[in-house]
């Protein structure tokens, strides 16, 4: 019979998960880092029990917002390359559902998170219990219920000896390159404080290998049948070839047949901005360059790569009526996506048995200037973006639809006078070549996909498969725990900035340096665009005194710089690119966390270059301008692939 060592279901969790490794490329890593908790009356007493005796390695954490800590996690296993995990844990009711939103971004995105919202009590004695939602429908029923759709593994844990097989498979999940995301334990509390005898081999060491399945003979021979009969491809890099590690291997691919590639928001930074062949973001959010190639390309090779509505355009960019599609994919269900010949492996040795075969039909693509062309084209419009300056009552902005009000009162409100576009030129010219830059929902994801550049691999850390907003301040904090020795800046909207930032107390209590820039145009311009180019009017989405009906009177002014003085941090109040500049060389002397509160005019990002976005508009109206807007987008329907 088996040894046994007797402890609780916590005590358990906490000595298993210390003691998982993984392994990719001969090089081993230690799984879990620690455990973000906020602690309430469903874990105190159980796991916090199990933390407080014997955390074994494992570091303890103490988050502010169950949200804010996941994304910390949830960051951290990104900049990791999903080799290493934070473990988070919260009570049972609002604080469980205050996860679910962060679970969610990290499934959509591929990103392993593993957490642990404690449950109603297994025996049913003591219910309803504080914080219980009940359901007359069923008792079976909880709060961590709603984590079924937005998690790839779920579980419930009603008797200690559950919890081997939960977490063995919590961990099959979290290290499939093709599967992982977000993983969901559902402790009961008061199996959580209850014994069993858990076998001994349960704790031993294990190693999870992440391994590079090359995609079969077969599928790489359809596939490289369809690219030699190309004339002018494009390859689109996604997130699988950042978390293959494959960058350098896609960038001799297209140096030696000669194709150029564009960037998803995961997958920039995967290679090199410098590349010759790379024309940087792709679809809604792309730049000239990448949408007027694609524009005629003949053959989309997706690399890793979900082809979401903004890589495609929704299905509109492709405009070549005999394009066909490849796919590049560990996950068999992403490689189905646009009717694709597919090749189901990892990205690195898929691409690499690829060219071998390219490289025994002697291809190369028939681009003769256009590629050189649309990259001189973009560097030039790069310029003059880098350079707008605001010239007064006669400034014309950038995005034409707007309250007229906006931006003089903007201006004699704040006295800021600088332009998103110049500010994220001025940043990128600024910080170290080895920092990484952070963002998240909002406008500015859309400049820096086609603005940023960046020679640092995994240098560009975006969350756009979900587009969280909040999700900027918190992931500072996780980057820098992945990069410790490296500065790490997100870029984040005020929206952004005010929906979440509670992270920013625990970047305190830790002691970490980070550099955290607002982007103050007083409200959400990214949907206030899409309203008004769509012929709605300016509601709800500037940060207005309501006029008891609507939010229609005057500009709400903000002093960001005080709200991070209030917590300790190093501030700035920047209204001209010369006081950012100079903000920014002064932060890079700092030891503590620095907050940039940047007064930005509003209506100065960027917009449109060859790309269409379907989205859902009134097709009745009494309005004529949405209905001279929704011929436009019936157009485009009309012209977008069906699937």
């Amino acid at each position: 019979m088996a040894k046994t060592v007797r402890m609780t279901t916590a005590q358990a969790i906490v000595k298993f998960l210390d003691n998982q490794y993984v392994s990719m490329d001969g090089v081993e890593t230690k799984f879990v880092e620690g455990f973000f908790t906020i602690f309430g009356h469903g874990i105190a007493v159980g796991l916090g029990e199990a933390l407080d005796t014997n955390p074994g390695q494992l570091k303890v954490l103490q988050g502010r917002n169950e949200q804010g800590m996941c994304h910390v996690a949830t960051a951290f296993a990104k900049q990791s390359n999903r080799k290493k995990i934070i473990a988070c844990a919260s009570s049972i009711g609002p604080g469980a559902a205050n996860m679910v939103t962060a679970c969610a971004t990290a499934t959509v995105n591929n990103i392993p998170l593993l957490v642990f919202p404690a449950d109603t009590f297994a025996s049913r004695q003591p219910d309803p219990v504080l914080q219980q939602l009940e359901q007359s429908s069923s008792l079976a029923v909880s709060t961590n219920d709603a984590f079924k759709p937005v998690c790839k593994y779920w579980d419930r844990i009603t008797r200690p000896e559950m919890v081997m097989t939960a977490l063995i498979n919590a961990m099959r999940v979290l290290t499939d390159p093709a599967e992982t995301g977000a993983c969901c334990i559902a402790l009961c509390q008061d199996v959580e404080g209850e014994s069993f005898d858990f076998p001994e081999y349960f704790f031993k060491k294990r190693v999870h290998r992440i391994t590079r399945p090359v995609a079969v003979e077969e599928e790489l021979e359809d596939v490289a049948e369809v690219i030699a009969g190309a004339k002018k491809p494009l390859i689109v890099v996604g997130g699988g070839v950042r978390y293959s590690e494959a960058g350098e291997a896609v960038e001799k691919f297209c140096e030696e047949f000669k194709i150029p590639f564009g960037e998803t928001q995961a997958g920039k930074s995967a290679c090199q901005s410098g590349n010759p062949y790379c024309l940087g973001g792709i679809g809604v959010t792309g730049t000239y360059a990448s949408n007027i190639i694609g524009k005629d390309a003949d053959v989309v090779i997706s690399i890793g790569s979900r082809m979401s509505d903004f890589t495609t355009s929704s299905k509109h960019l492709f405009r070549n009526e005999d394009v066909q599609f490849v796919s590049i994919n560990n996950c068999r269900f992403h490689a189905y996506k646009m009717d694709a010949v597919k090749a189901v492996g990892d990205a690195k040795v898929t691409v690499e048995a690829l060219a071998e075969k390219l490289r025994a039909r002697g291809y190369k693509s028939a681009y003769t200037g256009e590629i050189e062309k649309a990259k001189a084209a973009w560097d030039k419009e790069m310029e003059r973006l880098g350079s707008i300056e605001y010239t007064g009552d006669d400034f014309e902005p950038l995005i034409k639809a707007r309250d007229p009000r906006t931006i003089p009162e903007y201006v004699k409100l704040t006295n800021g006078k600088i332009t998103q576009t110049a500010a994220l030129a001025a940043i990128n010219r600024t910080i170290d070549k080895d920092a990484t830059i952070i963002t998240a929902g909002g406008s500015l994801p859309s400049c820096m996909q086609r603005m940023w550049r960046t020679d640092k691999r995994g240098g560009y850390h975006a969350e756009y498969g979900y587009s969280c907003m909040g999700y900027e301040v918190a992931a500072t904090l996780g980057v820098k725990f992945a990069e410790p020795d490296n500065e790490v800046y997100c870029v984040v909207g005020d929206s952004s900035f005010q929906m979440l930032h509670s992270e920013i107390m625990t970047i305190m209590q830790e002691r970490q340096k980070v550099n955290i820039m607002i982007f103050d145009n007083c409200g959400f311009g990214c949907i206030n665009n899409l309203e008004m180019n769509h012929g709605i009017g300016s509601l709800a989405t500037e940060f207005r005194y309501t006029d008891g009906k609507k939010p229609t009177g005057d500009l709400i002014p903000v002093d960001y710089a005080k709200i991070g003085e209030g917590y300790g941090l190093k501030t700035y109040t920047c209204r001209t690119i010369q006081e950012l500049v100079d903000a920014l060389e002064d932060a890079k002397k700092q030891e503590i966390a620095c907050l940039f509160d940047l007064k930005v005019i509003p209506k100065t990002m960027t917009d449109g270059y060859e790309s269409w976005w379907d989205v859902g508009i009134a097709t009745t109206s009494e309005k004529e301008s949405v209905r001279k807007a929704c011929e436009g987008v019936m157009k485009g329907r009309e012209e977008a692939r069906l699937y």
